[in-house]
């Protein structure tokens, strides 16, 4: 008996295991792991994930699966191993590791259609019937024909049909028309002859192609021969010409006509940082390099040269980045070095784009894959390096189930593959910087920027003295000076504010009333454009209101400094300026990014105004000042990190200014200038920061010291939830041992989200085995309520966010 285990389609505690189906004699040869197959489960048919065959089962009497819908598996052998690694790293259920790795597509419902590649005399009897001489054909005629689907399969894999999955609604396989000739040379010159002196532009356009024999654009057609349809269809009719639906992929960059470019020549610190990446891809031999190179000191032209050398080798590449907006300017270089082998993956694609790319990748159409965190599950199959570009940067961090780090994942693909992982940024996660330190990982350093330009001068402004001098404007009286002059002089402004929005809450004078969210405790967020009210938790919106919901007051005021407020202001103070803004509520629509960092670009603005989104990655020759609005922002949020993140954040912005030719200048406004991430930031010192906040690490026992898990809790009524999350904190202790560390249960920092609920518990821990256990026991026991849906649990290992 052949059998199948199956993953099904289905995330829930009870159905989290392998379900082992019977494959019919006619699908044999057809179902192999890393396919979808259709199977009956209960009453119902659902899609489900082969993972292996086997001979035996425990059960004496199985159900057979329906149907397969893949005939070239989805899931790559080692791409299964790793949903399995991923499923017990992060306790999530199986399917939502395979759901992880592929693009949003595969969720949606298929129409499946058959496409010939080869000629129709090259078919079987069989075939022929069922394509009725049509090219493409459902799917279900096979089944009509009763085509036995190891026929399928095998014809498949000597490449003479392909089998196609058109996604029912928006996501179809893209197919443009075009028009070719149905008969040879000779019959064309005689249909030429035999046309009546009525039939113009028939014989138009038989002239056309009797000079131009290959098919083109049925557009194109019509355009070049200023025609219309009518003759066109007509000779399809006397089967002269025929017409032909291609695929073609969704390409977001097919615009762009990129010219190559050429290895640059490498300086002595490039050319000696990039040598053990090279023996490590020379040997197939795993390691894990943190490049640590300040800003503008090249490490982008070390990544480009590295995976040259892998594509000469036959074998493929990965770059994680880590905003979309770096995605334009990274992808152009890679485009511009690489050409069409080069597929991207990111949020801001279409699901179509989407799909499109990871067939070409699946089809092994291309060698390089950018892209942000889920790229990192590019199917490649002979993967020879994997570069993770800022590695510090939170976005890498899934917050979703499976809660996975793309550097794990990268570090479990980089074993499995036997080739190196690059980490790159000029403020590398402490966790990281220590393992380089321990030798854990490989420290390759670049002190220099490649211009051999110095780093910006950064200047600190205290703004309480400001304030002192009567200065009420959120312009120091340097940065005002300092932006005149740029102005002046035509060169470019990069001003950096951490927040978005108008204003970051609205209270009245009068009572001292904020506006909280009804459904979340969080005051909410003004936003002028639409004179709307928003919350960035649960996205509920209301107007603004005249006056005040509490007193009646008409004395409401907008509070804290928000990206339109500051854009207000430079249209105020400085007229003649223009001024691009970037953050969530300008870039929402698809390419709205590219867009404007192309305009800012092309000088067609002064001042380049955003949130955390302009700090990293751009480079533009024109701009020679970076002002920091608020650069303490961060510093007061109730999280461990808060240093570390405005450490990284202060230096990666202040890297914008001054790459090229001119000298660049930073201004940092700040009410707490002796605090040491902004002092050490100024210095550019990183080594100083590491040890100071190492040493604050170690006393109240932080990562890297500890590894942490938070636990965290949500159910619509807060006395219940409150008691589960004292059972929860008994059951942990009962399970672990007297070198972890058990902190909780309390209420979330933000208590109540989408009228929900929240309490948190926090292990810290040296060993995650003994963890692992304690929380799989946890699982357990809260198993009824989890799926009753009445208890919602989540288990963040490693964590980013605490609220």
């Amino acid at each position: 008996m052949a059998v199948a285990k199956v993953v099904i389609d289905v995330a829930a505690a009870a159905i989290d295991s392998l379900f082992d189906y019977e494959i019919p004699e006619n699908l044999e040869g057809s179902v192999q792991p890393g396919v979808r197959v259709v199977v009956p489960f209960g009453p119902r048919k659902v899609m489900g994930f082969v993972t292996e065959l086997t001979s035996e089962s425990d059960f004496e009497s199985l159900k057979e699966i329906i149907s397969v819908m893949d005939h070239i598996p989805v899931l790559t052998k080692e791409l299964l191993d790793l949903s399995k690694w991923l499923q017990e790293e992060t306790l999530c259920y199986r399917i939502s590791a395979m759901q992880a790795m592929l693009p949003a597509a595969f969720k949606a419902k298929y129409k499946k259609e058959v496409w010939l590649l080869a000629d129709e005399d090259e078919l079987p009897d069989s075939w022929k019937i069922a394509a009725e001489g049509r090219e493409v054909f459902p799917f279900e005629e096979l089944d009509k024909h009763q085509i036995p689907s190891s026929q399928v399969t095998r014809m498949v894999q000597e490449g003479l049909i392909d089998i196609k999955y058109i996604v029912k609604g928006k996501n179809r396989v893209k197919r443009d028309t075009y028009i070719e000739l149905a008969v040879d040379e000779q019959v064309l010159l005689e249909a030429i002859e035999d046309l009546g002196n009525q039939a113009k532009k028939q014989r138009l356009v038989l002239e056309f192609f009797s000079k131009n024999p290959r098919p083109i654009l049925l557009n194109d057609l019509i355009k070049k021969l200023q025609t219309t349809k009518g003759p066109i269809d007509q000779l399809i009719e006397k089967k002269i010409l025929k017409r032909v639906k291609k695929e073609v992929y969704r390409d977001p960059y097919q615009k762009d006509t990129t010219e190559r470019t050429k290895p640059l020549i490498l300086t002595d610190q490039q050319q000696a940082a990039i040598e053990p990446i090279h023996q490590s891809i020379d040997q197939n031999k795993h390691e894990v390099f943190l490049l640590h190179g300040v800003t503008g000191s090249g490490k982008t032209e070390i990544y480009l040269q590295s995976i040259e050398r892998v594509i000469n080798e036959g074998k493929e590449a990965i770059v994680l980045v880590p905003e979309i907006s770096l995605t334009p300017q990274m992808v152009t270089r890679f485009k511009e070095r690489f050409g069409g082998e080069v597929a991207v993956l990111h949020s801001a694609l279409s699901q179509g784009e989407k799909y499109d790319e990871w067939r070409k990748i699946q089809r092994k159409e291309v060698s390089v894959v950018v892209g942000a965190r889920s790229a990192v599950f590019a199917p490649f199959e002979n993967l020879g390096i994997i570069i993770i570009d800022e590695e510090h940067e939170t976005s890498y961090k899934q917050e979703d189930y499976p809660k996975y780090h793309a550097r794990e994942v990268a570090k479990y693909r980089g074993r499995a593959h036997q080739c190196p992982v690059v980490l790159g940024s000029a403020t590398p996660t402490l966790e990281s910087y220590a393992r380089a330190s321990k030798g854990v990982y490989k420290l390759l350093e670049l002190t220099d920027r490649v211009n051999e330009q110095d780093l910006p001068n950064i200047e600190i402004v205290d703004m309480r003295t400001e304030l002192e001098k009567g200065n009420r404007s959120m312009f120091s009286e340097s940065l005002t000076e300092k932006i005149q002059d740029r102005l002046d002089k035509n060169e470019q402004i990069v001003l950096l504010l951490n927040r978005r929005g108008y204003s970051s809450f609205v209270m009245c004078r009068e009572c001292g009333e904020t506006i909280q969210c009804e459904h979340c405790d969080i005051s909410m967020t003004y936003h002028q454009r639409q004179h709307k009210l928003k919350c960035h938790y649960c996205n509920a919106e209301r107007r603004m209101p005249k006056t005040c919901p509490n007193c009646e007051s008409d004395a409401i005021r907008f509070f804290g400094t928000g990206t339109q407020k500051v854009e207000e202001a430079l249209n105020t103070q400085f007229e003649t300026a223009r001024v691009i803004r970037m953050d969530v509520d300008t870039t929402s629509r698809k390419g709205a990014h590219e867009k404007l960092l192309n305009q800012f670009g092309r000088g067609e603005a002064d001042i380049l105004l955003g949130t955390q989104m302009i700090a990293k990655g751009l480079d533009f020759k024109n701009v020679t000042l970076v002002g920091v609005i608020a650069a303490d922002s961060m510093l007061h949020l109730p999280d461990f990190r808060a240093s570390e993140r405005s450490f990284q954040l202060l230096t990666q912005v202040s890297g914008r200014a001054g790459r090229h030719e001119l000298p660049g200048e930073v201004v940092v406004q700040t009410y707490t200038p002796e605090h040491y991430s902004v002092v050490l930031a100024s210095e550019y010192d990183y080594e100083g920061f590491f040890q100071r906040e190492m040493n604050f690490r170690k006393q109240v026992g932080y990562p890297p010291y500890y590894f942490m898990v938070l636990i965290n809790l949500s159910h619509e009524n807060h006395v219940q939830v409150n008691q589960m999350a004292n059972e929860l904190a008994n059951e942990l202790a009962k399970n672990l041992s007297k070198e972890s560390i058990l902190l909780g249960p309390t209420p979330s920092p933000m208590l109540r989200i989408k009228d929900r609920y929240r309490y948190q518990c926090m292990i810290k821990y040296k060993r995650k085995e003994e963890v692992d256990q304690a929380l799989r026991s946890v699982l357990e026991h809260f198993k009824r309520e989890v799926n009753q849906n009445k208890l919602q649990m989540t288990i963040d290992f490693d964590p980013y966010y605490f609220m």
